[in-house]
């Protein structure tokens, strides 16, 4: 693991005159649809936002937008009809004040329309957008300009399907990964018999961890800890539904067997501070394209390590994401990994086609500035997946 861990630094100051903010869907149709215990995802969508500011310099980033299934349009929306109008033709001293100003712009819209999330999501996007403008303006890659020392970060095989787990185990192994989680929430048998076969196939060194993905409850969760803990996990991922008041979550890290995980769907420095406060988890995983970009991550993130938390960012969609994503692991430190979805995404693996580089369970970012996305962004988009109109 990498144990170089950066010193709590702050964000870095760039001013930036905002010209224009785009919004571009694309999806990709899957042969084998992506399961997790709430829902199933028969295409790979992506949310693309490219913001250029009035020297002609841009920056790209990513919305979340998974679910439900409407979701990645629908965000688009929201990007141009609400955030480019409140962002284009301002002046802001960073990236980290133009989320301040966004959020804050839409604090209460966000409420009136009962869309808090979406709202969080599209300002997330916009914010890894003018992080990457940032740093390609200052011809750094961003985990350097953000203070990382250390560009070579460990990742792992996420997103394992409860069909055919064994096989796409061998085939991450075979693509160089090392550590691999898996799917679970399926029925307790069904999850032990996957559990078992990869545990034959892949040894018993091998770091293994399993998400639930909020399936179970309190008392669930509890009958099936001890059943999971001879398979020597990682860790365990939202066994819960993630508001559930942090004593269940207590109840349950008293008696787990494995360190607890989460913070995909937490949102806000409040929820963060009460799950680092109610020492819950072991693992701290927001998602920079779900709420909070960098500029809120990151003080979140510097948080958990003071706490002792192993930071392991969530990431489950396109390549500008997870390259934000690595990024954002690079510059904190700390030993967390890189999630990296093992199913089938051109607009994964086309767009960030360095971290398909594996060696050993570990991938090398490069010194191109920003993010080190291709050039052409739309481009080599509409390559491999259908670009959606919005309307």
């Amino acid at each position: 693991m990498n144990d170089t861990a950066a010193a709590p630094v702050a964000l870095p100051r760039a001013p930036l005159r905002i010209a224009s903010v785009e919004a571009h869907v694309f999806r990709y149709p899957v042969r084998v649809p992506v399961r997790t215990s709430f829902g199933t995802m028969t295409d790979r969508p992506a949310l693309f936002v490219q913001v250029r500011d009035q020297d002609g310099a841009s920056g790209w980033g990513e919305v979340w937008c998974n679910f439900p299934a409407c979701g990645a349009e629908h965000r688009a929306r929201l990007v141009r009809t609400c955030m480019a109008p409140l962002l284009e033709g301002q002046a802001f001293d960073g990236p980290a004040a133009a989320w301040d100003a966004l959020t804050r712009q839409t604090a209460v819209l966000a409420i009136q329309s009962g869309e808090p999330g979406p709202m969080a999501q599209a300002i997330a996007g916009i914010d890894l957008a003018l992080w990457d403008l940032a740093a390609r303006r200052a011809g750094q890659p961003l985990w350097r300009y953000l203070g990382g020392r250390q560009a070579r970060i460990p990742v792992y095989a996420s997103g394992i399907n409860p069909q055919g787990a064994t096989e796409m185990a061998q085939r991450m192994r075979a693509a160089g990964h090392r550590a691999f989680k898996l799917k679970v929430g399926f029925g307790a048998a069904r999850d032990i018999d996957n559990l078992q076969a990869l545990r034959r196939e892949l040894g018993d060194a091998a770091p293994l961890m399993v998400d639930a993905n909020q399936a179970w409850t309190l008392r669930e969760a509890l009958d099936m800890a001890p059943r999971l803990a001879p398979f020597g996990l990682g860790w365990l991922e939202e066994p819960l539904r993630a508001d559930r008041p942090w004593s269940q979550w207590q109840q349950l890290r008293a008696q787990a067997p494995m360190p607890l995980a989460g913070g995909e769907n937490l949102a806000g420095d409040d929820a963060f501070d009460a799950a680092i406060a109610a020492n819950v988890f072991s693992v701290m995983q927001p998602d920079v394209a779900k709420w909070g970009g960098i500029s809120a991550c990151w003080p979140v993130v510097q948080r958990a390590l003071a706490a002792g938390l192993r930071y392991c960012p969530h990431y489950l969609g396109g390549g500008l994401g997870l390259l934000a994503s690595a990024h954002l692991l690079a510059a904190a430190g700390g030993d967390g990994l890189l999630e990296i979805d093992a199913n089938d995404n051109p607009l994964r693996s086309a767009l960030s086609p360095g971290l398909s580089r594996i060696d050993e369970g570990w991938v090398t970012l490069d010194e191109t500035p920003g993010i080190g996305a291709p050039d052409d962004v739309i481009g080599v988009a509409a390559s491999v997946a259908a670009p959606v109109a919005v309307l």
